[in-house]
């Protein structure tokens, strides 16, 4: 049996956690396969981990990956919800930032900000609406200036 455990104080027993976090992975909602890749794969510079259809002229549902962050993408009517925020801690902000702005992709072209929780921010849409927030800690002698 895998899983941690925690002490009850209460009760004086050791209590064995069954479920352990893996990964949390979002769903979001697309409706054009060819505007998902050429934002997420020819701009975010995501890979295609796998897809899927379930027969011929079905709706695609496909896992993109990039440096650990994996979404999933859904043509499918309840897969996700239009317009969803999705938050990524991450590092290499700012040169992820400026690779982005490098590739000159005429829908995005995102600021940089600090933010009030210590953290460089940025801030994509995809075409469905769907917005992404990649954001790094920033060093405390840094957060004094944010």
């Amino acid at each position: 049996m895998t899983g941690s455990a925690i002490y009850c104080g209460e009760c004086k027993q050791r209590i064995l956690l069954i479920m352990n976090l893996i990964r949390t992975i979002p769903i979001l909602r697309i409706f054009d396969y060819k505007k998902a890749i050429e934002f997420y794969i020819d701009w975010l510079g995501f890979k295609i981990v796998w897809e899927h259809h379930f027969h011929e002229g079905a709706p695609v549902y496909l896992e993109v990956e990039r440096d650990g962050i994996v979404f999933h993408l859904s043509e499918h009517h309840g897969d996700g919800t239009p317009g969803s925020h999705v938050f990524v801690w991450c590092e290499g902000v700012k040169a992820y930032h400026e690779e982005l702005i490098n590739k000159k992709y005429k829908y995005n072209k995102p600021g940089i900000d600090k933010t009030f929780y210590s953290s460089l921010t940025f801030i994509v849409n995809d075409p469905f609406n769907n917005r992404i927030s990649f954001n790094e800690k920033l060093p405390e002698e840094t957060q004094k200036d944010a």
